[in-house]
Formats: structure tokens, sequence, C-alpha cells
């Protein structure tokens, strides 16, 4: 299995050829204390935070998220399975587009869990806590913290 490039890599070898290929298994893939288990990518030069980020996300059967919000427009696709937001089951083929800066959840996964594909606008992705939430269940700086270790090794 190939390991992960750092983002530099991508972007050199993107102004090299203009485009690249690999597949979700070649993606570092990052285990939050959820249990979630995601995967995440950026449209264009990785190197620069105006790109599309995309992740596919793993929440396994009951996985509970906190309510939160992004700092940026987002859309998600439900790929399998079920996952309540709020107060509305929403099922495999479903989609969702939100706003930035607009709460939404609290998530839960159906009893055979479920795949997620989110596409957030931009870089600035990272859940934030709303309301008298503490931000346990979003596992953003885990993500975080993942992709710097991966881009400090170059």
């Amino acid at each position: 299995m190939m390991v992960q490039r750092a983002d530099t890599e991508v972007a050199a070898e993107l102004k090299r050829k203009g485009h690249t290929a690999f597949s979700w298994e070649q993606l570092d893939s990052t285990t939050l204390p959820t249990g979630v288990v995601t995967r995440h990518y950026k449209v264009g030069d990785p190197t620069s935070s105006a790109s599309p980020t995309v992740f596919k996300v793993w929440f396994p059967p009951g996985t509970y998220v906190e309510a939160h919000t992004h700092d940026c427009d987002y859309t998600e696709i439900l790929l399998e399975g079920t996952q309540k937001v709020g107060a509305t089951w929403h099922k495999a083929g479903d989609i969702r587009v939100g706003l930035a800066n607009r709460g939404y959840g609290p998530l839960l996964a159906g009893p055979e869990g479920c795949m997620v594909l989110f596409v957030f606008a931009d870089g600035r992705w990272p859940a934030l806590t709303i309301g008298k939430n503490d931000g346990s269940t979003l596992g953003s700086e885990v993500i975080v913290e993942h992709h710097r270790r991966l881009n400090e090794t170059v």
C-alpha cells in the first residue's frame, strides 16, 4: 500500500502534470476517540486554504456527534446506512446542504452505522462547538494534528 503523499508533493505533481490520481485506500485514515474513521483530500492545490476539502467518513453504529457548525459552506451525501440529524432520519442517497456558521445536529448513526461524503467549500472545515457543547465528540483537532504531522515529515 502506498503511503499518503504530503501536500507539497501532490501540489508539485499537479503543477508538473496537471492532474493526479489515487484511491481512498491510499489516503491515511484517522480514527477519532468516538470510533469515527475519516479520510480526506483537497480539490486542486492542497497547499491552498481556498481549495475545497472532501471527506469520506464512517460512523460506527450508534455514534453520537454533538451539534456544531463550520466556518464554510458544505454538503453531505449519505452513501450507506442511516443517520439522524437533529430530529430527522436520513438514508443512503440523501443530500444535505448547509451554510457556514449555521448550527446543525446532533448526529446519530443508525443501527448499521453510516458512510458519509462531505464536501467543504474551502479549508475552513474544522467543526466548531455551539451552545453548551464541549467539543468532546467532534474530533477536528485529531484530524488537524494528523494532517500537520503528515506534512512536517517532508
